[in-house]
């Protein structure tokens, strides 16, 4: 079809199924003059046929309608083509390339089934090996009291001396007592010296030479140490917790 604009005379070549059988307004691309230009009559075998083409080919959304459209003139004037997008667009259309909405509650679920995996995984470890010597923790000296198994460490029996070689020398004596009504399994005993100021200055740890006492059954223990730090004092003496 060929459309001739009233004002300026610009002549345009339009695909008749551009305009419709209804008919349609349209505006000049040189002058900007705008006119209601009557339809054709479609063949309509044609007609089937593209919308056959059409409906084989489409892959996305129908193209929403355009209320007026610009077309370019044959000869002279402005060449580019104008469509003017439609204001009911809606913004959640699906445009290329088409990308999957995310999902955030989704998301947020895995990962708080990760981070529980790797809560439960780090407390299993710590529970079987425990904390390992960099983790910046306060540790216990000793273990936990030892039910029925009693330590009895005398100071008085503590012998703290320099020998005559200039070495230190410290020795200790005292006794296991099982007080309980079961057999008991004996666990190290952990020595541990301090300085004047009740700094720790070194530690030693005694595997009781009977593993296993009896109900009512004393151990004694009798251990001395030599070429330790000449600030070492006195002792504590406890359940190793090794």
């Amino acid at each position: 079809m060929i459309l001739a604009c009233p004002a300026c005379d610009t002549r345009y070549a339009v695909p008749d199924s551009a305009i419709g059988a209804d008919g349609r307004t349209v505006r000049c691309a040189k002058c900007r003059h705008s006119w209601f230009q009557e339809g054709t009559e479609l063949d309509l075998k044609s007609l089937e046929e593209e919308a056959e083409q059409a409906v084989a080919a489409a892959d996305a959304a129908p193209t929403p309608h355009q209320p007026w459209h610009d077309v370019p003139p044959i000869d002279g004037g402005d060449q580019r083509e104008k469509t003017k997008p439609s204001e009911d667009r809606s913004q959640f259309s699906a445009e290329p390339p088409f990308r999957p909405r995310r999902n955030p509650l989704k998301m947020w679920g895995m990962a708080a089934s990760l981070f529980a995996l790797i809560s439960v995984g780090t407390i299993a470890a710590v529970s079987y090996a425990g904390l390992p010597d960099w983790v910046p923790v306060s540790r216990p000296t000793f273990a936990l009291n030892e039910p029925d198994l009693v330590l009895e460490f005398p100071a008085e029996q503590q012998d703290r001396r320099t020998l005559p070689d200039g070495s230190e020398y410290f020795g200790v004596a005292g006794e296991i007592k099982n007080v309980g009504r079961e057999t008991k399994a004996v666990p190290p005993v952990l020595i541990v010296l301090y300085d004047s100021r009740n700094r720790k200055v070194y530690n030693w740890e005694i595997l009781p030479r009977q593993g296993r006492l009896q109900p009512g059954e004393t151990l004694s223990i009798n251990e001395a140490i030599t070429d330790l730090p000449k600030s070492a004092r006195f002792a504590e003496i406890g359940w190793s917790p090794s």
